[in-house]
């Protein structure tokens, strides 16, 4: 049986590889905090939503890394429309309440993983 964080995150996938905007917005919470090359901060899931369909962004999962209840690190082979080369990426990801909260992608599984564990040591001395 899988988690609630493994079906949050397992659902955000589902609904940006299929550029399924409502799937996609109902993913994620209101606000989702997103980390990417172009910039950091919360949105709302309509703004989440538009860059699914902005971005036609697909990113297969590798590899899974639990570091809390709540955060895990995601390894994928991310690919956009003209450029079907893979480039692997890590996704820290944030779950709360079946919604992933947090979307915070790095260039590699290293640096993520460093960062969830960061957030999550960060979450435990609150």
């Amino acid at each position: 049986m899988e988690s609630s964080l493994e079906e949050a995150v397992n659902a955000w996938h589902a609904g940006v590889n299929a550029g399924d905007l409502r799937r996609s917005a109902e993913a994620v919470g209101d606000p989702v905090v997103v980390l990417g090359p172009k910039g950091a901060g919360p949105i709302t899931p309509e703004q989440f939503a538009d860059w699914v369909d902005r971005s036609g962004i697909h990113l297969v999962p590798r590899s899974w890394h639990p570091v809390s209840e709540r955060l895990m690190v995601v390894e994928e082979d991310a690919t956009w429309p003209g450029n079907q080369t893979p480039t692997r990426v890590a996704t820290v990801f944030r779950v709360a309440g079946n919604k992933v909260t947090a979307a915070l992608r790095l260039p590699d599984l290293k640096s993520a993983l460093e960062l969830a564990y960061l957030c999550r040591e960060m979450a435990a001395s609150e």
